[in-house]
């Protein structure tokens, strides 16, 4: 069933079949002109796991927002304008079982706690409830674990909670959600929590935060520009249509 691919495989289906006449990618799919033509759409569109690419980690567990997994997702899985792969984007939960989002879809995670790879950024997203997460050890293990070998962490929206219990980014500046940062502030001191109701998304050196939901594609673009080029993020914007947003009322 659909609903129990695995992430990558489910986004990477959903995102360039929808994407595929973008006219910024230059090329036309021949299914669409031969419908005599027999494919296998799925393998079509998997990007194989290569060890010589960055690798983006997308923390999951029960009750997280799809939204800012996806946004990532959405952002690092895009190809170069000549169609090249450039990243490696998984998904990582405690065990290998289905993840159900907190807006009811089902996701299996690609690697687990004990056998994930070496990654270059995480990216930690949020629940509307946090404090099963938060007073979980192995989540909170893990994020400090992979904050050894990282780049770049990166929280969206509460898993700002996650960072600050893990006191990975203690010195630092980060943002939550909207109404969110006085509480965490209180609860973490040694964090420099931003005003939430002013600041939409923080970059502080290794660490960088956002509001969370749709912002979260402002932290993951703002990494991309970071890691790529300022052209890069200007092609994925454009891949993803985000100039129609401007202007959605017209």
């Amino acid at each position: 069933m659909l609903k129990f691919l695995p992430i990558s495989i489910f986004i990477t289906s959903i995102f360039i079949s929808c994407t595929s006449d973008h006219p910024n990618i230059g090329t036309v799919n021949p299914s669409f002109e031969n419908t005599d033509q027999n494919t296998d759409t799925l393998s079509k569109h998997l990007k194989p796991f290569n060890p010589e690419l960055p690798t983006i980690g997308l923390l999951m567990y029960n009750g997280v927002l799809q939204s800012e997994v996806i946004a990532t997702s959405d952002v690092f899985a895009k190809p170069t304008e000549d169609g090249n792969q450039i990243f490696n984007v998984v998904s990582i939960a405690e065990t290998a079982s289905p993840i159900t989002t907190e807006e009811g879809m089902h996701f299996i995670p690609d690697y687990t706690f004990k056998n994930c790879p070496k990654l270059t950024a995480l990216f930690v997203p949020s629940a509307y409830d946090m404090y099963s997460q938060v007073h979980n050890e192995e989540i909170i293990n893990f994020i400090r674990a992979k904050n050894e070998e990282t780049k770049y962490v990166v929280s969206n929206c509460a898993g700002a909670e996650l960072i600050g219990k893990s006191g990975i980014a203690d010195g630092h500046k980060i943002v939550t959600w909207i109404g969110g940062g006085e509480q965490l502030q209180k609860d973490y001191p040694k964090l420099k929590v931003q005003d939430d109701s002013l600041v939409t998304f923080v970059d502080d050196g290794k660490f960088s935060s956002s509001n969370g939901n749709l912002a979260s594609y402002i932290s993951a673009l703002n990494l991309l520009e970071i890691m790529t080029s300022q052209k890069h993020r200007e092609f994925v914007e454009s891949y993803l249509y985000l100039d129609r947003l401007k202007n959605w009322e017209e």
